[in-house]
C-alpha cells in the first residue's frame, strides 16, 4: 500500500490544522500545559472518537489499529469515567435557559426585545421566583439568583432584578466561560469538519473578511456587527423558546442546535518578533 498519511505531503490539510492548533496552543501554553500531557490528551480523545465511530463493533484491538494508540493505552482510556463535565453541562444549561427565557417571554422583555427588571418574587405576574420555577422545580430559585448575581449576569435593585446584558459575553465565573469555550467552539469546529467531509455542506457556516482598515473604521465595522448580532441572536432565541414550548410532549422532539457569532481582529502590521536564541544545545547523542 502506498503512503496515504496527508501530513507527508505537507500540503493543505496540514496547513489547515496547524493553523487551528495555534490559539489553542497558545491557551495551552498560558495553562502550562506541556506537550506531553497535551499528547495524553489528544490519544484519548482519539480513543473517546473511535469508540463512538465503531460503535458495538470498537474493541480495544479494532480502536488501537484505527487510531495508532497502544492497545494498553485504549484499554486505560476506555475505563476512565468523568462526570466533572456533565455536571457543568447541568449547571450551564440550567443558568442558560433561565436567561434564554427571560429574553423570550412574554412580560420579560419590552417591545423591543430587551430584557425588563423584575420583581424577585410576586404572587402574579413576571417574577424571577416564576422564571426559575418554570425552567425547573428542582433548583431553589435563590441559588440560581446567586449564581447569576456571582457571575455578574445580573444585579439586584431595590428588590428588582435587572439582566446585565454585558455579563451573558463573558461570565465571571471560570467553569462557565470554559464551558462555553468548548462547546461553542467544539461545535463551530463539528459543522466545519462535517461541511468539508460532505459533498453537499449541511451546516450554515459563514463569514466576511476585510483588510486594510483603519483603527476607526474598524471600530465602527465592530459596532455595526455586534448590533445586528444582538439582534439576530435575540430573533432565534425567542423562535426557538417559542416553538420549544409549543408542544412539550413531541416525542420527536430529541435535536439540539447552537447558533453563534463572532468577531475577530488583529493589526496586520503587529509582527510577533522570533525568540532570542541562547546558543545551540548539542544533541542528546553527541
Amino acid at each position: 500500500m502506498g503512503d496515504t498519511d496527508p501530513f507527508s505531503k505537507a500540503g493543505a490539510f496540514d496547513r489547515a490544522i496547524r493553523r487551528i492548533l495555534r490559539p489553542l496552543v497558545r491557551a495551552l501554553i498560558s495553562q502550562n500545559v506541556t506537550v506531553t500531557a497535551f499528547y495524553r490528551l489528544v490519544k484519548q480523545t482519539y480513543v473517546e472518537v473511535a469508540t463512538e465511530m465503531l460503535g458495538q463493533d470498537g474493541t480495544d484491538s479494532r480502536i488501537s489499529v484505527m487510531t495508532g494508540v497502544h492497545r494498553r493505552d485504549v484499554k486505560a482510556f476506555r475505563s476512565l469515567s468523568d462526570t466533572s463535565d456533565q455536571t457543568d453541562q447541568r449547571k450551564a444549561s440550567m443558568l442558560s435557559t433561565v436567561v434564554g427565557r427571560w429574553l423570550s417571554s412574554t412580560g420579560y422583555v419590552d417591545a423591543d426585545g430587551r430584557p425588563v427588571p423584575i420583581p424577585r418574587n410576586a404572587e402574579a405576574g413576571p417574577s424571577f421566583e416564576a422564571l426559575v420555577q418554570s425552567v425547573s422545580r428542582d433548583v431553589r430559585p435563590r441559588t440560581v439568583l446567586d449564581e447569576l448575581a456571582r457571575q455578574g449576569i445580573l444585579t439586584i435593585a431595590e428588590d428588582r432584578v435587572h439582566l446585565l446584558l454585558e455579563g451573558l459575553v463573558a461570565p465571571a465565573d471560570m467553569d462557565q466561560r470554559l464551558h462555553f469555550f468548548a462547546h461553542n467552539l467544539g461545535d463551530h469546529v463539528d459543522a466545519a469538519v462535517t461541511n468539508i467531509l460532505s459533498d453537499t455542506p449541511p451546516h450554515l457556516e459563514r463569514a466576511v473578511f476585510y483588510n486594510a482598515l483603519d483603527a476607526e473604521a474598524l471600530r465602527d465595522v465592530e459596532a455595526e456587527a455586534r448590533a445586528i448580532a444582538t439582534d439576530a441572536l435575540r430573533r432565534v432565541n425567542a423562535k426557538a423558546a417559542a416553538l420549544q414550548t409549543a408542544d412539550p410532549t413531541d416525542p420527536e422532539a430529541s435535536h439540539r442546535f447552537r447558533f453563534g457569532i463572532f468577531f475577530y481582529s488583529e493589526d496586520e502590521t503587529a509582527q510577533t518578533q522570533p525568540a532570542k536564541t541562547e546558543g545551540q544545545e548539542p544533541d542528546d547523542d553527541q
